[in-house]
């Protein structure tokens, strides 16, 4: 509006000629006397056209300084776009398939048009979904990486079309959706960046959302009970997992207490309910290990992982030895591994066990491992043996309300997390009400053995996540080198925790460091927020210093000038002084964490596995 008042002035000045006729010389000069006779009406054109001209000269460089094109296409686009779709024919094909995603262009190139055009049908007549388009665009890639199987789908696609390629359990949507999602790109939107002067200024106001990209470098998430970590975040990661596991592009298990609200049942294709009898899956306690070694190895960091810190140097890998050292004659004799009754009872060192499982071995002719039972009796006969403080700790799975559970004699269907190279979906119910210590004791092992078979997977294209809900007292030194493991074999893990506090305190700068993504809650203590400002750092940041001074003249007028202004205003004539500095400041103070957080918001800053990275945003997770 001022670029076109400027505009009408000039022109107003112009025209009425109180700048002179000087404007006029460039007709003078290029046109000839003989127009402007009174007889001739050329001269007449000639000066309407001209002054036309000096108009839309005006209008070009006022409009360039109001940005009048810009205001055009913000007010006449979306009414342009409007008019399309509404006019737009909806059971008409798009006139060029090949720009249609719709349409399926790259099987039109790759020369399957009779695939493309059922796909294409399904998806007008309403029987596809986006989950639907996600799966068959992953089992499109998939063939043509091996063009062996882009006949199979190929026919596949031509007999079920929009079902085709289906996930096992035969499910092609969740029972019901919480959050939103784009399962084109895998993301799930968790809230919107807040416009807030400490967010920087490209950030506000802009969507926020997660994918596998950064999730692969591990998420955690640190607020107190109730600010909102299971529904606003959880839920929905769990949620778009699910969804993308349907879609043959991704791996999940999730571990919570009972009821806590992470899915419905029917989401998920293996739900473990520990403690209660209606589970119709068990838990392998030995992560579907064949080796004595790496089942003892993550069975010890289960039992002691959160002792370490305060156990001697080295009973970690003792701890580990020992159970190693009973698990294998134990295979050897029986061909499967110890129950939780029966690893008790050799790790407290029972005679009746000890005797019977020598007998097994020597009548077989295992000598090899009669060895390993004589070493390990050898051992507990030491003051202080390992193997006292791994049975007081196996106890707490030796309960009755376990007893139908951890068995290996195959009377039961245990999963197991060697399941991770199939598109699985798993929930994991943890007994929290009155197995607080079993429950942590679970989670730790969970988390061994989730680590353990990630990196141990042949086939790595789907991306492994594993969900804890709670993961108070599970995040020990060897979890921590798990955690940085898991970027680079397409895994991540989601944690969540009420306050730092239930990290060991030489571990808990670490946890912030290891992982890519980092999460602060509303109502975060000071000494949590430390942790963050610390681990997010400083950054340079111009400030600007306001001083008024009070203007004291010797000049005679200038004195009675200063009075009036007094007298009128009541205030002294005074000056400002600006001074601009560039000073290094944290991002985020651990006073603005505790303190300057408004429910229902978090601070996040995010990490992709190509080392992108993102500065701590204020997000709304209620928009």
């Amino acid at each position: 509006m001022v670029a076109f008042l400027c505009a009408w002035l000039v022109w107003e000045l112009v025209s009425h000629r109180y700048l002179g006729n000087y404007w006029r010389l460039p007709l003078i000069l290029l046109t000839p006397e003989s127009w402007y006779d009174k007889s001739s009406a050329i001269g007449l054109w000639a000066a309407r056209i001209y002054r036309w001209l000096i108009w839309a000269a005006l209008a070009f460089i006022f409009g360039r300084v109001g940005h009048w094109p810009e205001l055009l296409r913000r007010l006449f686009a979306p009414l342009l776009r409007a008019m399309e779709e509404h006019n737009a024919d909806p059971s008409r094909a798009p006139a060029t398939p090949e720009a249609d995603p719709a349409e399926w262009p790259e099987l039109r190139q790759a020369g399957a048009r009779d695939a493309a055009d059922r796909l294409a049908h399904d998806a007008r007549a309403g029987l596809m979904n986006d989950v639907d388009h996600a799966r068959i665009t992953q089992a499109w890639t998939s063939a043509r990486a091996q063009p062996s199987r882009l006949a199979a789908f190929t026919d596949t696609v031509l007999r079920h079309g929009a079902a085709a390629c289906v996930h096992p359990s035969g499910a092609r949507d969740l029972p019901v959706r919480i959050a939103r999602h784009d399962l084109a790109v895998g993301q799930v939107r968790l809230g919107t960046a807040a416009d807030d002067p400490r967010n920087p200024y490209q950030h506000r106001g802009v969507g926020l959302a997660v994918d596998p990209g950064v999730l692969g470098t591990s998420l955690l998430a640190v607020g107190p009970p109730g600010a909102g970590k299971t529904a606003r975040l959880v839920g929905p990661v769990v949620e778009a997992l699910c969804l993308q596991a349907l879609a043959g592009q991704a791996a999940v298990v999730v571990v919570g207490a009972a009821g806590a609200g992470l899915g419905p049942d029917e989401a998920f294709d293996v739900v473990v309910k520990i403690g209660r009898s209606d589970s119709a899956y068990d838990l392998d306690l030995y992560g579907g290990a064949t080796d004595a070694d790496e089942a003892g190895g993550m069975l010890a960091e289960a039992l002691l992982g959160d002792l370490t810190i305060t156990l001697p140097g080295g009973e970690s890998q003792r701890a580990s030895t020992a159970i190693a050292q009973l698990l294998g004659p134990f295979r050897a004799a029986h061909g499967r591994f110890p129950s939780v009754p029966e690893l008790r009872e050799l790790l407290e060192g029972a005679p009746s066990a000890w005797l019977a499982l020598r007998k097994v071995l020597e009548a077989t002719g295992q000598q090899a491992h009669a060895r390993e039972l004589d070493a390990r009796e050898r051992q507990a006969a030491r003051p202080g043996d390992i193997g006292t403080v791994l049975a007081e700790r196996l106890a707490l799975l030796d309960r009755p309300a376990f007893a139908h559970f951890f068995k290996t004699d195959g009377a039961s269907r245990p999963f197991s997390l060697r399941a991770l190279e199939h598109p699985v979906r798993v929930r994991i119910d943890l007994p929290e009400r009155g197995y607080a210590e079993a429950s942590r004791l679970l989670a730790r092992l969970v988390l061994a053995q989730f680590a353990e078979s990630a990196v141990s997977r042949a086939d790595r294209s789907l991306f492994a996540c594993l969900v804890l809900d709670d993961a108070s007292h599970t995040v020990t030194p060897e979890a921590l080198r798990a955690l940085q493991r898991l970027r680079s074999v397409n895994a991540g893990a989601v944690l969540t925790l009420r306050t730092l506090d239930d990290v060991p305190q030489a571990l808990r700068s670490a946890l912030l460091g290891a992982v890519g993504c980092r999460m602060a809650y509303a109502g975060l203590t000071t000494w949590d927020g430390a942790h963050f400002a610390e681990v997010w750092g400083k950054e340079w940041v111009e400030t600007r210093d306001v001083t008024d001074r009070q203007i004291i003249s010797d000049e005679p007028l200038t004195k009675v000038l200063h009075f009036i202004r007094r007298v009128a205003t009541g205030k002294a004539a005074t000056a400002q002084s600006v001074t601009v500095r560039t000073v290094e400041r944290e991002r985020w103070s651990a006073s603005e964490l505790a303190h300057a957080v408004p429910p229902g918001h978090a601070v996040l800053s995010l990490t992709s596995v190509r080392g992108h990275s993102a500065p701590p945003v204020l997000v709304n997770l209620n928009g």
